[in-house]
């Protein structure tokens, strides 16, 4: 299996290769050169862990399958992010947010860092991975708590200091572990992605600490990322097919809240492996670039910046959209439509690679009100109770269905506790949230001591950075 870069397909590595490097060094991301096939007859049956084993012992042959089943068992024995919750005869919620920090990013980031030190060990790398992040709300607490204490590893995150929740910001601020650094900035989740993606092309600003370390990333512009949550596509068929929801063969829609676009691209792979895969609906709040693209073909980031009641998805340049552009129309593509985005902050697609693009991939987008009214509606009704962003998928998904009449099984899929955001969801309810069964892993965060306590310019990020690494 060897992997490319979205922006010089001369490149070729190995996968360990491409999770140390976290970022081409043009700017491109890496993608597989082929997708591994997998029928439904290898993976009906197996358990998440078994199943998680052999899709991630497929793109990383390097390691052995004893290897692989060893990392996955230590990422996952003490939290199983995943659960599936059956809502109506054709709708299930993929409930995601049951690891260490309640939200999805932990299905990859609890096995991450096994993957990483693995690939730094098997490329002889002796230097400390310092691993860059920008955060919208889930990612940085999820990447300090990975990271928390692994060796040859230093984290620095980077988070608006205002848009995201107070639960949120806590669990990044009361982090102790002193390889985890948490970076609020006066700006945006773009500015911090855009100002870290820049970094991974400055030579001269990486050259300064090549001697004792590099730079990585384990934001899901690292394939590293995006491989774990490949894996909940096809356990979630499974579970269906066990629960007679749906006959083996049958096509499954999902439905997925969207920023940055990784999460949804991992559907995409899932059904270039073979996964029956009907339609992949992209859920987008205010911050509708996603949405208006697919109803456009055109791309387009000039616009208002909101910040809204679904924080993580406050973005207007989804990074993993250009390895669907890549996989859509090539390196040539690429290069000419972020070229483009760089210089006029927008691109357009031609109409055949539009089409073909529409043919998987549906896009719908939700207000405040219209979110903070589905999570009431859900909760009236199936007594379930929703957060902001996976509200915003679930009214998505009655939006294509209504839309379109497509009687396709749909799985919403489900990006964090309703806990992680109680004052929206109380709002949204008029009723207070059940103390009794809060996950543990955010029971008295307010009482805890905040540890990180940095508020910068963006402009800032480098001196910050050279700052935090000036002390090793």
């Amino acid at each position: 299996m060897k992997f490319t870069s979205t922006r010089d397909t001369s490149l070729e590595l190995s996968g360990p290769e491409a999770i140390v490097q976290g970022l081409s060094r043009e700017g491109g991301l890496f993608v597989p050169t082929e997708f591994p096939e997998l029928v439904l007859d290898d993976f009906l049956g197996l358990d998440y862990e078994a199943l998680a084993a052999k899709i991630v012992g497929l793109y990383l042959p390097e390691f052995s399958a004893d290897e692989v089943a060893g990392f996955v068992q230590a990422a996952y024995s003490d939290a199983l992010p995943v659960a599936l919750h059956h809502l109506t005869d054709g709708e299930s919620v993929l409930e995601l947010f049951h690891g260490h920090t309640s939200a999805f990013k932990d299905v990859a980031l609890q096995l991450l860092p096994y993957l990483m030190t693995a690939s730094l060990k098997a490329g002889g790398e002796s230097r400390k991975a310092v691993i860059l992040a920008a955060t919208s709300g889930d990612t940085g607490s999820a990447v300090m708590s990975g990271f928390s204490g692994v060796p040859q590893t230093e984290v620095i995150t980077f988070f608006p200091d205002s848009g995201i929740s107070e639960i949120q910001r806590l669990q990044m601020t009361t982090q102790t572990a002193a390889n985890v650094h948490a970076v609020a900035i006066k700006g945006n989740f773009d500015d911090a992605q855009r100002a870290v993606k820049e970094i991974f092309q400055d030579a001269a600003f990486v050259i300064k600490f090549d001697t004792k370390s590099f730079f990585t990333s384990a934001n899901s512009i690292n394939f590293g990322r995006l491989l774990p949550q490949i894996v909940y596509y096809f356990w979630t068929y499974s579970e269906l097919v066990k629960s007679d929801k749906i006959q083996k063969g049958d096509k499954v829609n999902y439905t997925v809240p969207t920023g940055n676009f990784g999460n949804i691209l991992a559907g995409y792979y899932a059904k270039k492996m073979g996964l029956p895969v009907g339609h992949l609906i992209c859920a987008t709040n205010k911050n509708s670039v996603l949405f208006d693209f697919f109803e456009t073909g055109v791309y387009d980031r000039a616009r208002e910046f909101y910040v809204t009641n679904s924080p993580s998805m406050d973005i207007l340049v989804s990074s993993n959209f250009e390895r669907f552009v890549y996989h859509m129309g090539g390196s040539r593509l690429v290069k000419e439509t972020q070229a483009a985005l760089a210089n006029d902050g927008r691109y357009t697609v031609p109409e055949a690679v539009f089409t073909q693009m529409k043919e998987t991939f549906s896009s719908y987008t939700l207000d405040d009100a219209a979110t903070t009214a589905l999570i009431d509606d859900v909760f009236d009704n199936f007594n379930y109770i929703l957060d902001p962003h996976t509200a915003v998928a679930y009214g998505a998904c009655e939006y294509y269905k209504a839309e379109s009449q497509d009687s396709t099984y749909n799985v919403v899929l489900a990006t964090a506790s309703p806990y992680k955001f109680p004052a929206t969801v109380e709002a949204a309810t008029g009723k207070a949230l059940d103390d009794a069964q809060i996950p543990e892993n955010l029971k008295d965060l307010t009482k805890r001591t905040v540890t990180q306590t940095q508020v910068i310019e963006k402009s800032a990020i480098r001196a910050t950075i050279e700052e935090i690494l000036s002390h090793d």
